[in-house]
């Protein structure tokens, strides 16, 4: 299936994947988008947004903490295993808009977390941060000031934190191989990365079940899961070494 480009990856030194909620999902992680994202018939899209929040904070902490257990009871694929394993013959840099760790827990090195992660709080006025993998005893959980903890994800409607979006543009636009795994392309800004690459002329692959609103800009459209074909490509490397 990667005959049309296999010299072009054997050649390439810098590998990016941009990853989505299809390879999370292949962990058991449901996704927003479909049937399987409602959660007690609220439309997650709609609670994920800083108006939510502020308008019913316990509510929606209760969705958070939720997703919290379902992820880190989940358990990292096929897909993030061979990414994490290709690291052994090339630079591999993964741009991820899911904030579940798995790729971390696969032992991926280089991770940029786009939309945040589940894991880390933060407060709504000060600087405290944190790490935190167990529940709270109260929703909304406290900050030592008093005021409000939310999760350190990025909602609907906020920016991208600024540093870790610079230096997401900056490895879309210096790689060689762009693998666009498992997401639909229709969250903005993380949906241009494969536009900053194409520019450079970065060989595109694009591993989705389904069709995207980029995959006629694809140089090669694998329709199958992640956990099915990226261990393919990290064997092609092994082979080779």
């Amino acid at each position: 299936m990667f005959e049309p480009v296999l010299d072009k990856l054997k050649a390439a030194r810098k590998i990016v994947f941009v990853t989505g909620a299809g390879m999370s999902q292949e962990s058991g992680i449901p996704t927003f988008r479909g049937k399987d994202g409602l959660w007690r018939n609220y439309d997650p899209m709609k609670i994920a947004t800083i108006d939510a929040f502020y308008e019913n904070p316990k509510l929606v902490w209760e969705w958070y903490e939720d997703r919290r257990r379902n992820i880190v009871a989940a358990q990292p694929n096929p897909g993030h295993n061979a990414i994490a394993k290709l690291e052994r013959y090339k630079e591999v840099v993964v741009l991820t808009q899911n904030i579940d760790g798995l790729h971390q827990r696969a032992g991926s090195t280089k991770v940029l977390e786009l939309h945040g992660s589940i894991i880390r709080i933060k407060c709504t006025v000060c600087s405290f941060q944190d790490y935190v993998v167990s529940s709270f005893d109260m929703l909304p959980p406290l900050c030592k000031c008093g005021k409000i903890l939310r999760p350190d994800v990025v909602w609907f409607g906020e920016p991208l934190p600024q540093d870790v979006w610079t230096e997401a543009i900056a490895y879309a636009n210096s790689c060689d191989v762009m693998i666009i795994a498992g997401t639909s392309l229709l969250v903005s800004p993380a949906n241009t990365l494969p536009l900053y690459a194409k520019q450079n002329n970065t060989l595109l692959i694009e591993i989705n079940p389904e069709d995207t609103v980029m995959s006629v800009d694809m140089n090669l459209t694998i329709r199958e899961t992640c956990s099915n074909i990226i261990p393919k490509l990290t064997e092609i490397f092994s082979k080779l070494n």
